[in-house]
């Protein structure tokens, strides 16, 4: 059973943890501190030109990243939310360049995990990348996961073996839904 007030605790005081996400594992921190998100970055070798994941525990978040979305664009995500679906969303403010890396724009999740959504409205924002380090498979367990980051990572929550797919990744522009991945 995950210890979702341990994981709280844990990301809150600054650390990083392995957990079930609602599509895979991820090795998740605070979004909102760039020490965290470039700790993640290092962990998982990955390429520092590549915005991760973010995870929100509700719509209201992205008012923290300066994001406010047209009544077009909230009917979109009003029907995509909460699900599997990660949409990128324009996030211009350079507040925020620590996360989208140049790119302007940031790829947000509302999880249907009820019990992650929990998490997140007492952690605030989760970076959430895959548990794995870049060019590796997900890890699909917590052994796996300790194969690749070992004592780097303050917890691991075990949520079993997951073998599933990553979240689908959309963008939209002029009002379209476009699939990425």
């Amino acid at each position: 059973m995950i210890n979702y007030k341990k994981l709280a605790q844990v990301i809150g005081d600054g650390g990083v943890a392995v957990m079930p996400t609602d599509t895979i594992y991820g090795v998740v921190g605070s979004a909102l501190r760039p020490d965290v998100v470039s700790r993640l970055y290092k962990l998982r070798r990955r390429n520092l030109k590549k915005p991760m994941i973010i995870l929100i525990g509700s719509i209201k978040d992205l008012d923290l990243f300066g994001i406010w979305p047209g009544v077009r664009v909230k009917k979109i995500l009003a029907g995509i939310w909460p699900g599997k679906v990660s949409i990128i969303l324009a996030c211009r403010s350079s507040r925020f360049q620590y996360l989208h890396r140049g790119k302007k724009s940031i790829a947000f999740r509302l999880p249907q995990n009820a019990r992650l959504r929990a998490l997140i409205k007492k952690t605030g924002p989760l970076v959430a990348p895959s548990a794995n380090p870049e060019g590796q498979p997900p890890a699909r367990n917590i052994r796996e996961a300790k194969r690749y980051f070992g004592k780097e990572v303050n917890l691991y929550a075990d949520g079993g073996t997951i073998d599933s797919a990553p979240s689908r990744l959309i963008e939209i522009r002029g009002g379209k839904t476009i699939v990425l991945r």
